[in-house]
C-alpha cells in the first residue's frame, strides 16, 4: 500500500488530511466538519458511503435511488469507484462494523 500515490496528493491535501488524522473521536468529526463543509457537501459525502455501503449489500439500483434520493449517477459514480477504484472504500469496510448499519 505505500506505493500508492493520488492525483491528488500536495502538501495542502496532507494539511487536510493530517487535520483529520488527528481527530479524536466522532464528536471531534462532527466539530470539524460542521466549521469545515456546508451541509449540502457533508450530506454528500454521508449518501455516497450509504450508497456504497448499499452496493456492497447487493441492494438494487432502484432499491438504493428510492432510499438515499442519490442519482442514477451517483450510484454508477460510487459503484464505479468500488469495482474500479483506489481501493478507499473497501478499505474503510475493512476497519468499520458496517454490515449491521
Amino acid at each position: 500500500m505505500g506505493d500508492f500515490k493520488s492525483r491528488l496528493e500536495s502538501a495542502e491535501m496532507d494539511f487536510l488530511f493530517d487535520s483529520i488524522l488527528c481527530l479524536k473521536n466522532r464528536e471531534e468529526c462532527y466539530r470539524f466538519f460542521e466549521d469545515l463543509c456546508t451541509i449540502n457537501e457533508i450530506k454528500a459525502l454521508e449518501q455516497r458511503m450509504q450508497v456504497a455501503k448499499m452496493l456492497k449489500q447487493g441492494k438494487t439500483y432502484n432499491d438504493i435511488a428510492h432510499i438515499t434520493g442519490a442519482s442514477t449517477a451517483t450510484i454508477s459514480r460510487v459503484n464505479r469507484a468500488l469495482t474500479y477504484g483506489s481501493d478507499g472504500y473497501n478499505l474503510v469496510f475493512e476497519r468499520v462494523n458496517w454490515e449491521e448499519k
